[in-house]
């Protein structure tokens, strides 16, 4: 018996699946399925009943799994206590929402893979929907996001908050927001209900609010003089710069967006407990930059 055939046991047990386990593990099905074999003929026992599309725990298979994330949680302390950084190794899936990485996920990656330089970093960028989603369902290790997540499961950092600002087209005079269109976030991320929210109390049903998932864009129509919108200035920073849109005072502000760095607490994995808290010392380090 070895402990990477017990580190794939629990993960399997954990996913529900070999296919899941195997894209955590970074191995082929085939190798998960041996290894699941070999500690199943070592052990003399079955560890799942199998069926069609269904995999679940024997009894003999529930003891072990108990014992496996005492195993793993004494694994992480080593590996987090003493074994020496840089020679971790594996692969690491970050998720972060548009608006980090315009900000200061660079310098966080940048950050990460000089501790651990031999980690692996798969990044995805979403909207913070589909990154909880991400997160829950185990595709990813950490998410920078807004939050926090509100599952027990779920360990959540506070990140630095970002400030949002009303902007428009410096060649365009209108900012009535009954007459000319707001653009915000997409459909189903909180700042877009909440402005819409905002709106139709101020203004009424008459306004009109485009929503986009590429914040790029949005500010690229503000540009434009096609809407105006409230984002985070350093998203808008390049825009400002070249002096094609400037903010302006609507008569309120939205409330500022509140990020976190969320992972899975169990089982314990000491790379996303770095991870987050590496990320709020790298974003707290940038939002004192960005007020120099």
């Amino acid at each position: 018996m070895t402990f990477d055939q017990i580190r794939t046991f629990l993960w399997v047990a954990r996913l529900g699946g070999f296919r899941r386990a195997s894209e955590r593990l970074n191995l082929s099905q085939p190798a998960v399925s041996t290894r699941i074999a070999n500690l199943e003929q070592e052990l003399r026992v079955t560890l799942f009943e199998r069926g069609p599309g269904t995999l679940v725990l024997t009894k003999q298979g529930t003891l072990l799994l108990t014992y496996a994330e005492q195993m793993l949680f004494v694994e992480e302390e080593i590996k987090q206590h003493v074994a020496n950084p840089s020679e971790a190794e594996g692969l690491f899936r970050i998720g972060a929402s548009e608006t980090v990485a315009q900000a200061w996920l660079p310098a966080f990656l940048q950050a990460f893979s000089g501790t651990y330089p031999r980690v692996n970093i798969d990044l995805t960028v979403d909207i913070s929907g589909n990154l909880r989603s991400g997160l829950l369902n185990r595709q990813l290790d950490l998410a920078f996001l807004m939050g926090p997540i509100s599952e027990f499961t779920v360990k959540n950092i506070a990140l630095p908050r970002f400030d949002l600002h009303w902007y428009k087209s410096t060649n365009n005079s209108q900012t009535d927001l009954a007459r000319i269109p707001v653009i915000s976030y997409a459909r189903q991320t909180r700042p877009y209900q909440e402005l819409i929210s905002e709106l139709s109390h101020r203004i009424g049903p008459q306004v009109r609010v485009y929503s986009s998932a590429s914040l790029s864009a949005s500010l690229r129509m503000i540009a434009a003089g096609m809407a105006v919108g409230p984002y985070p200035r350093t998203l808008a920073r390049d825009l400002l710069r070249t002096n094609e849109i400037e903010e302006f005072d609507p008569g309120f502000t939205p409330q500022p967006l509140e990020f976190t760095a969320s992972y899975l607490g169990e089982p314990r994995s000491y790379l996303s407990e770095t991870g987050a808290e590496m990320g709020r010392e790298v974003a707290l380090k940038w939002a004192v930059e960005q007020e120099d």
